[in-house]
């Protein structure tokens, strides 16, 4: 079943198509037709008498009288779909458009992309698919804010791979924090969406401090710190109001302390390069223990392992 980061990455290539194009031409050394023209295409192959079967995303290349080019993207988090489909994709888009076909797939888990790079034998004689995967060490580490203002949807990947090493997103939040485009929160929320809770963590601290005019569009800033969209604010307004009256001012203000504690306690880990499993991050964020989660973040800064965080904390 597809999950939040997989449909936040279709929703990144549909927002430009152009981007596909350029990871292949640029990054895995396609030779794809020299065309302005690239438009989106339906994802669905009908195989006559059986059942429909759809791709996430296919881009076409050329006029559409007569396409020189096809690109099918895929999403794929993990190993569940068999690589035959990806075959199957190709050659029922080939039929239906009469021109090449390359398939990207794009993986955030190294293993994930180890085993989809794999050539794929059809189990028709003569016919062998290559797809072309992007993997997490394709996806480079741009610290540069100039680089990540001329590739912002490059740059909110790279959040999402090397979102762990602080420059990474100090470059991204510097460059949304210059861009006038109207579509500049749209990759914030891109990055957010695709990355790990700890890495989240570290794109709200300094998406915050990279500008006061910055209006911070994550969930969890537009409850708290009420500086984003119109509907962000009306929202923030009546949960506020709401939660007021169920549970008091001073269990709200609680609450809030203890939900800064966690994020610090995540900001700590990552700042020290540990990678912090979802259950953990977890077990941190819904703590409502000041206390304990005061503890957990003194432990931060000198515990060892992830282990060492929790000994001993009850």
């Amino acid at each position: 079943m597809p999950s939040p980061p997989h449909d936040t990455l279709v929703k990144l290539f549909a927002h430009r198509p152009q981007l596909a194009v350029e990871i292949l031409r640029d990054f895995l050394g396609v030779d794809l037709p020299a065309t302005p023209l690239i438009r989106r295409e339906t994802s669905t192959f009908n195989t006559r008498p059986s059942d429909d079967i759809e791709a996430d995303l296919v881009l076409v290349l050329g006029p559409p009288q007569s396409p020189v080019h096809a690109i099918i993207v895929e999403i794929q988090q993990d190993k569940t779909k068999n690589p035959r489909q990806f075959a199957r994709y190709a050659a029922a888009l080939w039929l239906m458009l009469g021109c090449d076909v390359s398939v990207l797939v794009v993986c955030p888990d190294r293993r994930v992309a180890e085993d989809y790079a794999q050539p794929i034998e059809s189990g028709l004689t003569g016919y062998r698919l290559r797809p072309w995967v992007l993997g997490p060490d394709d996806i480079p580490a741009i610290t540069d804010p100039q680089e990540a203002a001329a590739h912002p949807d490059l740059a909110a990947m790279s959040v999402m791979v090397h979102g762990r090493d602080p420059k990474v997103v100090e470059a991204f939040a510097t460059a949304l924090a210059d861009v006038t485009d109207e579509h500049a929160p749209d990759y914030y929320e891109y990055a957010y969406s695709m990355s790990t809770p700890a890495i989240r963590c570290l794109l709200e601290e300094i998406m915050k401090s990279a500008s006061t005019k910055w209006p911070v569009y994550s969930p969890f800033a537009r409850e708290h710190y009420g500086r984003g969209k119109a509907d962000g604010k009306a929202e923030g307004k009546a949960e506020g109001k709401a939660e007021g009256k169920a549970e008091g001012k001073a269990e709200g203000r609680t609450e809030g302390k203890a939900e800064e504690a966690g994020r610090s306690v995540l900001l700590v880990l990552a700042a020290r390069g540990f990678n912090v499993p979802d259950e953990v991050s977890t077990r941190i964020v819904t703590c409502t223990d000041l206390a304990q989660l005061e503890t957990w973040l003194a432990r931060a800064a000198t515990a060892q392992t992830l282990q060492g965080l929790f000994d001993e904390a009850g």
